[in-house]
């Protein structure tokens, strides 16, 4: 490389030689030793299985929805719960965020972002039957 800046080529062919050999000597220090492409997306993909899979039945009730649930005597099956989940991942497929899902005589408001349960009602609790701040309905 001495010889190109010094102005002591030959030819092109020593110029091209120099350059080369310095070129080899650059790429030996850049080699990749981490892990390869493939083993970096097949872990992502596991990860993501796991996030979904693990977001799979997992309502929640907030403090709100838990006072109305004893208030009303409101006492939910395991049968009740699985299709209260049911609505819930049907409501989010759906891209609904702010969902009623109505499950036999029970109304239950779900945020779907956090999968949480907002309020609770039976038919005896909303007479009037009317439901606001909700953009979707899902009826199991």
């Amino acid at each position: 490389m001495n010889n190109i800046v010094n102005g002591n080529i030959n030819s092109i062919e020593a110029m091209t030689d120099a350059i080369l050999k310095s070129t080899k000597q650059t790429s030996k220090t850049n080699e990749y030793s981490g892990p390869s492409f493939k083993e970096i997306f097949n872990s992502k993909a596991s990860i993501d299985s796991v996030i979904s899979n693990s977001s799979i039945g997992q309502v929640k009730f907030s403090k709100h929805a838990n006072q109305r649930l004893e208030e009303r005597d409101i006492n939910l099956s395991d049968e009740q719960l699985n299709r209260l989940e049911e609505g819930t991942q049907k409501a989010i497929s759906k891209g609904i965020k702010e969902s009623l899902v109505l499950v036999d005589n029970l109304a239950f408001i779900v945020n779907t972002t956090n999968k949480t349960v907002v309020t609770a009602m039976d038919s005896q609790s909303n007479e009037e039957n009317v439901y606001t701040n909700i953009d979707g309905a899902v009826v199991i």
